[in-house]
Formats: structure tokens, C-alpha cells, sequence
């Protein structure tokens, strides 16, 4: 079975559970809904203390789980080069300029209270999927696939700064890749800081990361364009929720270059959320890691 069809399975898969869940414990309390809570704190996402603690080697949600039944690029890179590679495409893609979008991400704790109880281990693994659907000239192949694992180290902290509580501190190492051969293969490895702020109904993370070399490379300049770190602020407003992820080179000049998207879910039916997500810069996918455009997305939030 190819393996883009076994991942389109897999990712259908997680979803129809989560709105199983969702749907099940809909009238149950806060404490036993918290797996599928579209509004967790820190505290209850990354189990910073013995009350929210639920074991090890148990999944729960990451990033956001979603799907964008329709999603519109103002520019899509119908030739993606790499900009230190002379192999490039026989021919430009014919691409719609809509498709679908649907991300599944999930993390499980594999150690708990090391180091004298001051940290826990975890593993976390996100997939993001971009869908020709619309493309029947192509037979709606997928465009791009992104994979990415990590291995999180978290270390729960308490103390206010600036008018904000800070909650974790942590390191983590990260695999990126979108598994294909070149000339349109892209991948890059990362080790990033990241810490974590929160105030009433706003929360705040703050992930820089340095970017591991490798031999063989076919996005050398990755970081000139993608960026260096990133800032993911969240406001909660009753069950709506408002999220901006920012992302910077860090450089000057004409090599100040970065992305900014923003997301909007909001209540349809228990844990069933309608969406909008707008993005503008580099890098949306790895494959347009120096391919500016801007998106608009509509579709529904499973997880936020």
C-alpha cells in the first residue's frame, strides 16, 4: 500500500476517534474531559503538576488537530527549487490554486519526574497533509506530506515575569522531512529552546532553535527563509480561540524574511469547531521553504 494512502488512513483514523471521544465525554466534568479539551492550559497539556499528571506511554493531543475542506494560495509553487540544487523538476506542476489541508498531531509522556522530579520526557508526532482534491486533471494526488517527530524534554517552572506566569522551560530535538527523492526532497533537523507563559486567558511560547547541519543537504539556506525561532501566542475568549504563530530569520535586510499565520476556531457543536486560518510568508509547507505566498483556509478544528 503507497505510502501516502497509509497516511491519509492513519490520519482519518485519529480523527474519527477523537470525535468519538469528544462526543462521548461531552457531558462528563472538566477533569474527565481533559484529553479532548480545546481549551487546555499549560499545566493540563503538559501535565506540570502531580494532579494533572495521567501516566506514561498515553496519548493526548499536541499541535491542532483540523481539517481545511478549502484552502486558497494567492501563489502556488508549481516549480519548487532549491536554491543550492542544480535538480530541479522535468516540468512545472499543474496545481490548483485551492486545496485541502488537514493536520493530526499527538504526544505521549515516556518518562516521568526524572532528575529528582524535575523533568519529564516526551515524545510528540505531527503530520500535516496538503491535498490536490479539487485537481481532477491530476487525479488529486496529495501534494505534500510533512513529517515530524520530536523528542521533548519539559522542566516545570513557577515564577511571575513581566505580568505573566512563567510554567515550563524546556529542549527538544526535531526531525522534519516530507519523504520524497529529489529532486524535491526537503528535510532539516533542529535542536530548539522553548519556554512557556501564561496570563487569565492568554498563553505564550517561545521556541528558538539551531539548525543541524548534514552532509547531505538539499535546503542549505532553510533557516534564511523558514526563520531561526518562533512566538505562538493564544487568547481564549469564552470557547472561541484566536492563535498567532510568528516566525523570523532573524536577520536584516533582504534576508528579513519569516511567516506569520493566524487561526480562529470557534464553537459548533461540543468539542466541533469551525475554522479559519490565514497564513502569509515562507515556508507554509517544506517544499516552499523559499516560496512566498498567502493562504486562506475554512474548515473545522477537532482539536485547537
Amino acid at each position: 500500500m503507497p505510502l501516502k494512502t497509509i497516511s491519509l488512513l492513519f490520519a482519518l483514523s485519529i480523527i474519527t476517534i477523537t470525535t468519538s471521544f469528544s462526543q462521548n465525554n461531552g457531558d462528563d466534568d472538566d477533569d474527565d474531559n481533559w484529553y479532548f479539551n480545546n481549551s487546555k492550559s499549560l499545566t493540563q497539556l503538559w501535565e506540570l503538576d502531580d494532579e494533572h499528571h495521567r501516566g506514561t506511554f498515553i496519548l493526548s493531543s499536541y499541535k491542532p488537530i483540523y481539517i481545511t475542506a478549502a484552502k486558497y494560495s494567492t501563489n502556488p509553487n508549481e516549480y519548487p527549487v532549491a536554491e543550492n540544487s542544480d535538480k530541479v523538476l522535468d516540468e512545472p506542476n499543474s496545481l490548483n490554486a485551492v486545496e485541502a489541508k488537514f493536520q493530526v498531531s499527538l504526544k505521549t509522556k515516556i518518562f516521568h519526574n526524572m532528575f529528582n522530579g524535575h523533568m519529564d520526557l516526551w515524545m510528540g508526532y505531527s503530520q500535516t497533509a496538503y491535498w490536490q482534491i479539487y485537481n481532477t486533471e491530476r487525479s488529486r494526488p496529495f501534494r505534500e506530506l510533512n513529517y515530524k517527530p520530536e523528542i521533548i524534554a519539559n522542566f516545570p517552572i513557577k515564577f511571575p515575569i513581566f505580568g505573566f506566569d512563567a510554567k515550563m522551560v524546556g529542549i527538544s530535538i526535531i526531525h522534519e522531512s516530507n519523504g520524497q527523492s529529489d529532486p524535491i526532497s526537503r528535510s532539516w533537523n533542529r535542536i530548539a529552546l522553548h519556554a512557556g507563559f501564561e496570563r487569565g486567558n492568554w498563553q505564550v511560547m517561545l521556541k528558538p532553535w539551531l539548525r543541524l547541519g548534514s552532509k547531505i543537504d538539499d535546503n542549505e539556506n532553510i533557516s534564511d527563509y523558514i526563520g531561526r525561532g518562533e512566538a505562538d501566542v493564544t487568547y481564549d475568549l469564552g470557547r472561541q480561540r484566536f492563535r498567532a504563530i510568528a516566525r523570523h530569520s532573524l536577520n536584516l535586510g533582504d534576508k528579513s524574511r519569516g511567516s506569520l499565520q493566524l487561526n480562529w476556531s470557534f464553537p459548533i457543536y461540543k468539542n466541533f469547531n469551525g475554522l479559519v486560518q490565514f497564513f502569509d510568508g515562507y515556508g507554509e509547507t517544506l517544499i516552499d521553504y523559499n516560496h512566498r505566498q498567502t493562504t486562506l483556509g475554512i474548515g473545522v478544528s477537532l482539536i485547537n
